[in-house]
């Protein structure tokens, strides 16, 4: 147990750890996101995020959808069970293997989707409105420089996780 009264080897500074600082501002973005939709439309988030994966990349599995929107397989599940309720996305079943149903936004599905997308990206314009073009271009290539940063040290954990 450690000693109450020594100080820590390394101390973490929250407001300057980068995982922290994504994760606050991630969760800020998201909830002024949900608020637009979330009232009128009666949608959570992961509701939404499955709606616009459907929207972009349709016919998708429902694992397909937990891969392009990042969730697990339960919430994605449990969002692809309410909006099948709701008839805001409708299953099909593959031609070559009626095993495998495929999902896509019903009619009623993209009325919603139609109404969100443009909601969502004046959001995202009136977000970004401060910076200038060069600016924007640097933030999405730094971005994509930390998904593949991240997807180098999750490999690098899980080999070094693996027995040799």
């Amino acid at each position: 147990m450690p000693n109450p009264l020594q100080a820590p080897l390394q101390t973490l500074e929250l407001e300057n750890f980068l995982p922290y600082r994504l994760s606050v501002l991630a969760q800020l973005v998201s909830e002024s996101l949900h608020d637009l939709y979330a009232g009128p439309f009666g949608l959570a988030v992961t509701e939404w995020r499955v709606m616009a994966a459907l929207g972009r990349f349709a016919p998708l599995t429902a694992s397909e959808v937990g891969q392009r929107i990042v969730m697990d397989k339960v919430a994605v599940s449990r969002a692809v069970a309410r909006l099948l309720d709701s008839g805001r996305i409708a299953r099909d079943f593959d031609d070559d293997d009626r095993r495998r149903s495929v999902l896509r936004l019903s009619e009623a599905g993209y009325a919603i989707y139609d109404q969100i997308a443009p909601l969502a990206l004046g959001f995202e314009r009136q977000m970004l409105d401060g910076m200038v073009e060069e600016e924007r271009a640097l933030l999405f290539r730094l971005i994509d420089r930390l998904d593949e940063m991240e997807l180098r040290a999750e490999h690098a954990k899980d080999s070094d996780a693996t027995p040799g």
